[in-house]
This record gives C-alpha cells, sequence and structure tokens, in this order.
C-alpha cells in the first residue's frame, strides 16, 4: 500500500482511524492541534509524522488523500479546503451541519473531481451488509416499518446534539434500507435535559411514499447501552444488535386469520444470522481506498450525506418548534 493518506484529528474517534491507517499500511501523517494528544498517540505508534497544524499536507503532492475526524462544526470548513486544495476526503459524519454547506461541498468535489466520502460506518459493518442482501433477496417479504434505538449514559456535547450525534448512523440506514427513497414527511420531538438548547432525547419519525414508516430514538441520559435496529417485514423481521453477541437475529413470526378476520400472531423461535467477521472501521477505509483507486464514487458518497442531512435538518426545525 503506498502512504498516502493523512488524518486530521486523533482524539475520541481519531484513534481508532490511527490504529487502522497505520496498519493498512496508508498513513502518511498526522494533523493534530492538541499537544496531548500527539503525546498521547505516540506511546502506540511513535513512528507516526505528527504535525500541529496543515500548511504540510495542503502543499504535499505525495499525499493524495484526507481522513476527517475532527469535531462536527469544524467538518465544513474543513472539507472544504482539503476538497480545493485536490485532496480526496473521507470525513466522519455529519457531512456538514446545514443542507446549504453539505450541497457547496458535495458541488467542489464535483467540480474539483475528487472523491467525497461520508463516515456512516455501519453501512459497512458485515451484519448490516447481511441484512441488505436479506431484504434484497426478499427473504423478510415487503418493508413495513423499521425503528431504532440508540441510547446511552454517554459522552454528553454542547457543539452538538444528540439528534446529530447519534441519529445520521440510523438514518443512513434506513435510507440503504429503502434504497436511497426519500421521507415524504419527517417528525421530531424531544428535550433538553442536562443544558438548555441541546437536546438529549429526540425521537424522529420518517414516513415513506412506498407506505413503510419508521421511527428513531436516540438518548444520552439512558440507564444502560442499547444499539438495535429492528427490520419488520410481511414474511420475517430481524433485529441488528450492535452490543450483543449474536448481532443479526431472524424472528419468522407469522399472522393468522381466524375465520379470515381475527388475526392472531404466531410467535416462532428466532435464529441467527452468521457472516463474516470484519471490524467495521477497517471496511469503511479500505472502502475509501479503492475508490482513490478506482476514482469510482463511494456508497455513502457526498450525495448520500446529503440525503441525511436533510431529514436531520427537517427534524432540528420540528424540535425547535415551541408549542403553545
Amino acid at each position: 500500500m503506498k502512504k498516502n493518506i493523512a488524518l486530521i484529528g486523533v482524539g475520541h474517534w481519531g484513534k481508532n482511524h490511527l490504529r487502522n491507517l497505520e496498519k493498512l499500511g496508508v498513513l502518511h501523517s498526522v494533523v493534530e492541534p492538541d499537544s496531548e494528544n500527539i503525546e498521547r498517540s505516540k506511546k502506540d505508534f511513535p513512528h507516526v509524522n505528527y504535525v500541529n497544524n496543515d500548511s504540510y499536507i495542503l502543499d504535499n503532492s505525495d499525499i493524495q488523500a484526507v481522513v476527517i475526524a475532527a469535531p462536527a462544526a469544524l467538518h465544513f470548513e474543513l472539507t472544504k479546503k482539503y476538497l480545493l486544495a485536490k485532496k480526496d476526503v473521507l470525513v466522519e459524519k455529519p457531512l456538514a451541519l446545514t443542507v446549504a454547506e453539505g450541497l457547496k461541498l458535495v458541488g467542489i468535489a464535483h467540480i474539483e473531481n475528487r472523491i467525497l466520502m461520508v463516515g456512516h460506518i455501519l453501512q459497512y459493518h458485515p451484519a448490516v451488509v447481511k441484512l441488505k442482501e436479506l431484504i434484497d433477496a426478499g427473504e423478510l417479504g415487503e418493508i413495513r416499518y423499521i425503528y431504532s434505538n440508540r441510547l446511552n449514559i454517554g459522552k454528553l456535547r454542547i457543539e452538538e446534539n444528540v439528534l446529530w450525534s447519534f441519529a445520521p448512523h440510523d438514518i443512513s440506514l434506513i435510507l440503504m434500507f429503502l434504497n436511497g427513497e426519500e421521507p415524504i414527511r419527517v417528525g421530531a420531538y424531544g428535550g433538553a435535559y442536562v443544558k438548555p438548547g441541546i437536546f438529549d432525547t429526540t425521537l424522529t419519525t420518517l414516513e415513506f411514499k412506498n407506505g413503510v414508516k419508521s421511527h428513531i430514538f436516540v438518548n444520552w441520559l439512558h440507564p444502560f447501552k442499547e444499539q438495535k435496529l429492528v427490520v419488520v417485514g410481511s414474511k420475517k423481521m430481524a433485529v441488528f444488535d450492535d452490543v450483543s453477541d449474536d448481532k443479526l437475529l431472524i424472528y419468522p413470526h407469522k399472522i393468522d386469520f381466524i375465520n379470515g378476520e381475527i388475526p392472531v400472531a404466531r410467535k416462532a423461535e428466532s435464529y441467527s444470522v452468521d457472516f463474516e467477521k470484519k471490524e467495521p472501521l477497517r471496511e469503511e477505509l479500505l472502502h475509501f481506498i479503492q475508490c482513490i483507486k478506482s476514482r469510482q464514487p463511494p456508497k455513502t458518497d457526498g450525495v448520500e450525506g446529503l440525503n441525511v442531512l436533510k431529514i436531520l435538518e427537517q427534524a432540528e426545525k420540528k424540535l425547535n418548534v415551541k408549542f403553545k
């Protein structure tokens, strides 16, 4: 592998990118303004080239691409800067903090002929890839309803609310399962209980033209960690549980009708689905590397990231509606 990728940020999530990029043999340099983060990273990866500003990256023709793992508030400006510097970009979710910013980035990437990829990591999770295969093969029947719970007593943020921090993952998956269909109606409500103006719990509802409905419940104030996504089909139901050993379960429940009128649920034992065990972040980075080489659009490209932004922005507006 050619060492042609720079990592921007080795903080909370960036350190995982550092580990994978180094193992893949593609890491050229790391940009990190926080000296404490650099010193911590040097303990495990002492031979990496660390710099505290990006002027070295921008003018270096050996660096073809960057991975941006900086705070969400910086995503737009950093992505714009690197695209204009003729670098391919993988930016962590969300793509930006407004649809207008997202549109600008997609436009710049197109004009500059650059790869723009968004870190919607769950699309690269082997269990999710397998679930998508089952859906496309008709194993679940027609999709009726999709819902997700992403809950924890976790890291509270002040630069973004829980909707923007947690929900992009599940919005991205729902759109993928429905082959990119955009919702015709978006609703949301929530509460800001720790810091005024920063929602720490939200429930977002989506309704699609094909009749599928969804809800996404995200919460920083939950007594235990839960990361489940449930797909209800006309034949079977599937559960993707990212904190369980059995990450993908199928429930072949059926509904019978007595005398053709009275519905009765016939429960059946669930069974787990096998899939190849791979680290999702590594798979995501391998996909980015392949796109850099092939110049083909990523699965989670700028347009996909923009579609997620549109839903987030609509939900945000509903959250801020004042009830009287």
